[in-house]
């Protein structure tokens, strides 16, 4: 720059010339301010590292509600059923061999039995009431002499009819004596006892005998008196009931209270005692007498609903009187 008055040759900055002192008009350059020293600036936080969302497992379905399951029912003690449920079994000495037969007549019943060949059947004498022509028939005393008296004491003959099937699929039938029913018995080495003439016909391994009731009590006012019939051994045998016939099988001391004479047939095991009516009303008015018949179990009961005597009792005011 040159002074515009003396033109002396001046700094760009000088604001005088040199020379002359003439101003040059150039204003002095503003100094700038001292720079304000800034407060540090404090480094950005580091910003902690966010851990990532958890990741949400999965949320199982809920559970349906089942059906409430009523509870199991607390199974009660069996009950035996009371006719018709065996709950005591015989003791067994071996297996009856099969036998063929049909009980048929109703009221006026008779069994027909099929005998194979060298089969044989015995009756007290006169039960046979027809039989095929192949049958052998054959009478003794069958036991000897005392125990053919034995059966006379228990109602039945001295002697008795043995019939033996001299060919294939023969036929004989046994008839009762009186109406009521045939009982057909299986026996496997046990005992029954039953009343007097209630024997019909069996097989040859059963044997007939006489059975002496000692009870005092159950002799005088059982209604079946001292004397009954025992059948014992292996086969099949049939008995005649008075009336119709209920059997029932008695749990180990289980009761059941009989009218005399109405206990058909018991299993040796059960036991037969006389029992008198309790109350003096009972016995004056309830027509059941002073006794009453109890069975005690274990063991199988046959009972009849019906009596001879007291059939007879029934017939008597009809029968013909002898005129004087």
């Amino acid at each position: 720059m040159f002074c515009s008055k003396c033109g002396t040759k001046l700094d760009d900055t000088a604001k005088f010339c040199g020379g002359c002192g003439t101003p040059t008009g150039v204003s002095a350059a503003p100094v700038p301010p001292a720079p304000v020293a800034a407060a540090p600036v404090p480094p950005a936080p580091v910003a902690a590292p966010v851990p990532p969302a958890p990741v949400a497992a999965p949320v199982p379905p809920a559970p349906v509600a089942a059906a409430p399951v009523p509870p199991a029912p607390v199974a009660a003690a069996p009950v035996p059923p009371a006719p018709a449920q065996p709950v005591y079994q015989a003791p067994s000495g071996g297996k009856a061999p099969a036998l063929r037969y049909e009980i048929f007549g109703a009221n006026l019943p008779a069994v027909s039995v099929k005998l194979n060949q060298g089969e044989s059947m015995y009756t007290q004498s006169g039960g046979m009431v027809w039989m095929d022509n192949g049958i052998n028939m054959e009478t003794n005393m069958k036991g000897g002499l005392m125990k053919g008296l034995g059966r006379m004491i228990s109602g039945d003959s001295l002697f008795i009819a043995t019939y033996t099937s001299m060919m294939p699929d023969q036929e004989i039938t046994f008839a009762s004596s009186f109406p009521g029913s045939i009982t057909h018995i299986e026996l496997n080495g046990n005992s029954i006892i039953a009343q007097k003439t209630s024997f019909l016909c069996a097989q040859q391994g059963i044997t007939l005998s006489v059975h002496l009731n000692r009870s005092l009590g159950s002799g005088l006012f059982g209604g079946e008196g001292f004397v009954l019939q025992k059948m014992t051994g292996v086969g099949h045998l049939f008995l005649e009931i008075d009336g119709s016939l209920v059997e029932r099988v008695l749990r180990p001391g289980e009761k059941i209270k009989v009218d005399t004479g109405n206990v058909a047939a018991f299993e040796e095991s059960v036991q037969y005692q006389a029992e008198m009516v309790k109350g003096f009303k009972n016995i004056l008015f309830g027509g059941e007498g002073l006794f009453l018949t109890t069975l005690t179990g274990p063991g199988k009961v046959w009972l009849q609903t019906m009596t001879l005597p007291t059939f007879a009792k029934q017939l008597m005011p009809y029968l013909p009187k002898p005129s004087n």
